[in-house]
């Protein structure tokens, strides 16, 4: 078996030490879309696809301020609504998911936010990463968020070799304390956007070398430089 998978036990123990490091490194880490309500969580997670939260924050107040709640929302004109999402890209396709969304709100649920992912999942635009913050950030259910940093650092570390988002939420979910599941994605995310970057991951300032397969294996090589280790 190669190196960089390890046995169940071995993530297990990895994963723990791995969220101990990062819960001391980001105690304040929380979910970086701005929201007053699952409701507004909910558009700001599907506006998040391919854009950044910055970038979504700076859209949603007047989105909100248009469109207040799934009723208003579902009577949008489209036309209107794809000109106020604009800039958070592939607009034509989110405004529909909104529509859809809030119309499947309305007819389906009394306007309210459904705390199930099962029913979270059946609503236009909704899968798995979105139903997951939604559920851990507005009802307390602990998930997995897998967005592309959460699936890049899992992979650097060796706690996962899977490339769908589903299978690497289910190995997370296996090696990661479920109590501490929402808090890991926002630990995570929060150390992608610092550290461990896609194209340079900044090694001489991560805290997680000592676990981290990647840098093990590049360290072995002589092909990344040491950093000293935080007792």
């Amino acid at each position: 078996m190669s190196a960089w998978v390890m046995a169940k036990t071995e993530r297990e123990r990895q994963g723990a030490a791995i969220n101990r490091a990062l819960s001391r490194e980001y105690p304040e880490a929380e979910c970086a879309l701005v929201h007053a309500d699952p409701f507004q969580l909910l558009v700001a997670t599907i506006l998040s696809a391919q854009c950044t939260d910055e970038r979504v924050n700076m859209v949603t107040p007047a989105l909100f301020a248009r469109f207040p709640t799934p009723a208003t929302l579902a009577a949008a004109d489209p036309a209107e609504l794809e000109d106020l999402i604009r800039t958070t890209g592939f607009f034509r396709n989110k405004a529909k998911a909104l529509l859809g969304m809030a119309q499947a709100l309305v007819s389906r649920h009394g306007g309210q936010v459904p705390a199930t992912m099962e029913e979270l999942t059946q609503l236009p635009g909704v899968g798995r990463k979105t139903a997951n913050v939604v559920l851990g950030n507005c009802f307390g259910v602990p998930g997995i968020t897998v967005d592309t940093h959460v699936q890049r650092l899992s992979q650097r570390w060796g706690l996962t070799r899977e490339t769908d988002p589903e299978k690497i939420e289910r190995d997370l979910m296996a090696c990661i304390p479920r109590a501490e599941w929402t808090a890991f994605s926002h630990r995570t995310i929060w150390h992608g956007r610092r550290v461990c970057q896609a194209r340079k991951p900044l090694c001489e300032r991560c805290v997680l070398t000592r676990w981290c397969a990647h840098y093990q294996k590049f360290q072995g090589r002589g092909e990344k430089s040491g950093r000293k280790r935080r007792a």
